[in-house]
């Protein structure tokens, strides 16, 4: 027995590390996309299109990936977009033209979310019930670090080689750990019984339970606010009189703080706690920091205030994950996930273009995010957990 369970856990700490270099891939491509359609010629709105692209495909790719996972388990699923994405990103050396790179970036974003529903769903499935906040908490650590460090080493190398360079080297990464996964996780495949393949389960089951509805509205207002800041920040950094590097410390340190949450015994607290209750703490944290950073004139004062949104980061992420887990059966959490997932990509694209759209400035852009998120916590709280004839 503990010899199992030995093997378990490290088979989950694979599957982090898989996660991490999943949103490595995401987070890599932040400051690279934009310089390399430029060197192609670009017009702004091609560039435009190639940066939004990913988002577009990535969110097919997540529902696909949801789908085939109820149906044929997530360690297919999972090695399946392990080995194409890393055939994708070897693509970007082909692309010699802006409708080239278009196309790339379509197959890239497809094909990388085929990877994050089927692992999560992987750990989850392999998880005591007793442990699953902590176990969503480690997840969101990696996520962390993977914002931390993905943006930095992708500036570093395509700064001293090139933009695909940055890309080949992910693409490797990609390959070796779907070697590893077809060796390491086979073992926990599991077997898919006939009648439960032959088991429907229409989507709007997922949508007629509150729990799920709540989780799925906090991936998109979590994903909203970083939208808003990815746009904003640069914005209100520049208007305090300073440069991006001052904007990257600044996202580096919500990332410290949301990670330090993660690993540290404070992820205890979510095995404890009601995952609604951190929920709504999380979100309402995230809420107060945007309305501080519109009214904040003062750098020091925005370290602080992007503390308070790492601390609000942390609470909200394990909480929706500990929301759909308990929401769900084997049965169909992996299309849960593909939803789930999406909302995340929808949240990122809704975030930057309706504040865009709205012309809004910086302080008018945190502000209103402040406010939404205030609105949107006060009804997740509020609704029920059940729908009359609702699954």
């Amino acid at each position: 027995m503990i010899k199992l369970l030995g093997c378990l856990f490290l088979m989950r700490i694979f599957v982090y590390i898989i996660i991490f270099f999943s949103f490595f891939d995401l987070f890599s491509q932040l400051p690279i996309m934009t310089p390399l359609a430029s060197s192609l010629g670009a017009t702004p709105f091609i560039t435009g299109l190639v940066v939004g692209m990913f988002s577009l495909s990535n969110m097919i790719g997540n529902i696909t990936s949801g789908i085939l996972t109820d149906r044929k388990g997530p360690f297919l699923i999972l090695l399946a977009g392990l080995l194409l994405t890393s055939i994708s990103l070897f693509l970007y050396q082909l692309a010699f033209d802006p409708l080239l790179l278009l196309f790339v970036r379509f197959i890239h974003g497809l094909h990388a979310g085929l990877i994050v529903p089927a692992a999560f769903t992987f750990v989850a499935n392999s998880t005591a019930k007793h442990e699953k906040g902590r176990s969503v908490a480690l997840s969101g650590a990696f996520i962390g670090m993977a914002a931390i460090i993905g943006p930095a080493f992708s500036g570093i190398l395509a700064s001293r080689t090139t933009e695909v360079t940055v890309l080949q080297t992910t693409g490797f990464a990609l390959l070796i750990l779907g070697v590893l996964a077809f060796f390491t996780l086979r073992k926990k495949a599991i077997a898919i019984p006939a009648a439960r393949k032959r088991t429907k389960r229409p989507v709007h089951q997922l949508f007629r339970s509150r729990p799920v509805v709540k989780a799925f509205a906090g991936a998109f207002f979590l994903m909203f606010s970083q939208g808003v800041l990815a746009y904003m920040l640069p914005l209100k950094v520049d208007n305090l009189g300073s440069d991006t590097q001052m904007s990257g410390m600044l996202l580096s340190t919500f990332g410290v703080v949301a990670v330090l949450i993660f690993i540290l015994p404070t992820n205890r607290l979510f095995d404890r706690l009601k995952p609604i209750n951190t929920l709504v703490f999380g979100m309402l944290t995230m809420s107060a920091s945007m309305i501080c950073i519109s009214f904040s004139e003062t750098l020091s004062l925005l370290f602080i205030f992007m503390a308070l949104y790492g601390t609000g980061f942390a609470f909200l992420f394990p909480s929706i994950n500990s929301l759909l887990i308990e929401s769900t059966t084997e049965e169909n959490r992996g299309k849960a996930y593909g939803y789930f997932y999406a909302f995340f990509s929808i949240g990122v694209v809704a975030g930057s273009s309706i504040t865009g759209l709205l012309e809004l400035s910086a302080n008018g852009g945190f502000l209103f995010t402040g406010v939404l998120l205030f609105t949107a916590t006060a009804l997740i709280k509020f609704m029920k957990n059940t729908v009359p004839g609702g699954a």
